[in-house]
């Protein structure tokens, strides 16, 4: 079984389709290794974590950390912000699933918050 130190230490490989999404198995491990506030969409395309903060200047502090994070990992969120709030969606849109860079990604995101 991966840790979230296993998906830390990787980095992303470029995926523009061509390449089947993670088996339901597979994507279950993956999400194991995350925070427990990660959770999977039912048909297995997405996972998402909600992110509270306690006003906005941390909230945007957050996105920019995620942001550069997505830049670097070439491999980019769909991010919801607001106030106090940033919910946080990923899925590999070249392969309309889930593909293990998206739980890299989340790991490192994960990072950024105290535990």
């Amino acid at each position: 079984m991966r840790t979230q130190s296993d998906l830390t230490r990787r980095s992303c490989e470029p995926c523009e389709g061509g390449v089947p999404p993670l088996e339901a198995d597979a994507a279950q491990q993956l999400l194991e290794a995350l925070h427990a506030d990660w959770s999977m969409s039912d048909d297995g395309k997405w996972i998402r974590r909600v992110y509270d903060f306690s006003g906005f200047s941390r909230t945007i502090g957050f996105v920019n950390a995620a942001a550069w994070i997505a830049n670097t990992e070439g491999h980019h969120p769909d991010l919801e912000v607001s106030y106090r709030r940033c919910v946080v969606n990923y899925t590999t849109h070249a392969i309309d699933g889930l593909s293990e860079n998206d739980f890299i990604c989340a790991a490192k995101i994960d990072r950024l918050v105290p535990a």
